[in-house]
């Protein structure tokens, strides 16, 4: 009851969960159950598209919970999406067994290669999806928990903390690319053939990834949206907005973002591995430094502290990135630069912000 107290007095989150709702119903309905001809046709390439945008839009909530709400500048989040994604791809290459080009039933195409003469300790389990998708939830969970509990109770702060998440990240890149660490080295993890027993090339099968990404995204708001009106969220402003005089008061500030952070990365974790099947390939460069700092422009395009402006910003920039690699190949990146650099200077709240502006007056 309380929650749909929120969602009442929250037009915004409504309005978000009300179409993400609609959107994962209609979309996965006009791919299946419309013929090719029809006009209202939604091709399984576009179905495919936007539930990667939709995991994109989970990954932004994810740092949109630590930095509009905690202050705190995540560099690192990509990490924990990357990980994630990790976890589902070696479920996935276990499901490949013979059918490989070297037609090993236990070693990936890229251990044959290598010349590995067994699998590695740390790839036993994910022949169950089970397995895969806790991994996806508790290495990303354990990384940011040790990371964190470090971090916090050194009262490392501000641009030293995001330097520091964006060097946990470059580390973890330069550590995937090696190929004696047992992850595909530079060429990752591809070439899936099905999940669950489900063909990933069926339409049926994406449509069912859309969904579950549909569904990944409004848990991953609705917990948001619980924690940020709740007292917990009172004190994550607080902390936001005075951090020595929450500390004084009496408040753990060093547990509540410890906490705080695990949980986002866990989130973080889930859309990377339901990313992957849908995309078809991870590799070393979704750890890279590059990709984190994207996210922060996603949460600040849209407007953070909000959660429903990290979703819009999120699609925004995503579509506009397809959009512009396609009309502008040579200078998309420019564009994308000045995309954010406007935003910052004539929209500091972020898109949303001006929305909430004109609800004000």
């Amino acid at each position: 009851m309380t929650l749909l107290k929120h969602l009442n007095n929250d037009r915004g989150s409504g309005f978000t969960l009300g179409l993400l709702t609609l959107v994962t119903i209609v979309v996965p309905a006009c791919n299946l159950l419309l013929p090719e001809t029809s006009v209202l046709h939604i091709s399984t390439y576009t179905m495919t598209l936007l539930g990667k945008y939709l995991c994109y839009a989970l990954l932004a909530i994810a740092v949109d919970l630590v930095w509009g709400y905690m202050g705190i500048l995540s560099l690192g989040h990509g990490a924990f999406f990357a990980l994630g994604g990790y976890a589902m791809g070696m479920y996935l290459m276990r499901q490949i067994g013979s059918r490989g080009v070297y037609g090993n039933p236990l070693l990936p195409d890229f251990m044959v290669f290598l010349n590995w003469e067994q699998l590695p300790w740390f790839w036993h389990g994910f022949q169950w999806f089970w397995f895969a998708m806790l991994m996806a939830l508790l290495v990303p969970g354990l990384l940011a928990f040790s990371f964190g509990w470090l971090a916090f109770r050194s009262r490392v702060t501000g641009v030293y903390l995001s330097i520091i998440t964006q060097a946990l990240t470059y580390a973890l890149l330069l550590a995937f690319f090696r190929n004696e660490m047992g992850f595909g080295g530079n060429n990752g993890l591809t070439d899936f053939k099905d999940i669950l027993g489900f063909s990933l090339q069926s339409d049926t099968t994406r449509a069912g990834l859309f969904i579950a990404s549909g569904l990944a995204l409004g848990f991953g708001y609705l917990s948001c949206l619980y924690i940020t009106r709740s007292r917990l969220g009172k004190v994550c402003t607080a902390i936001r907005d005075q951090e020595d005089r929450t500390r004084f008061i009496g408040y753990r500030v060093e547990n509540v973002k410890l906490w705080i952070f695990t949980f986002s990365a866990m989130l973080a974790g889930i859309a990377g591995a339901l990313y992957v099947p849908q995309v078809g390939i991870i590799n070393p460069n979704e750890f890279a430094p590059l990709g984190s700092i994207e996210i922060v422009i996603w949460v600040a395009v849209g407007g953070r502290a909000t959660l429903y402006g990290a979703v819009a910003g999120a699609l925004m920039v995503n579509y506009s990135k397809s959009y512009l690699t396609a009309a502008m190949p040579d200078a998309w990146l420019f564009a994308l630069g000045a995309l954010f650099v406007l935003v910052t200077l004539l929209l500091p709240r972020g898109v949303t912000g001006l929305l909430r502006k004109k609800e004000q007056i």
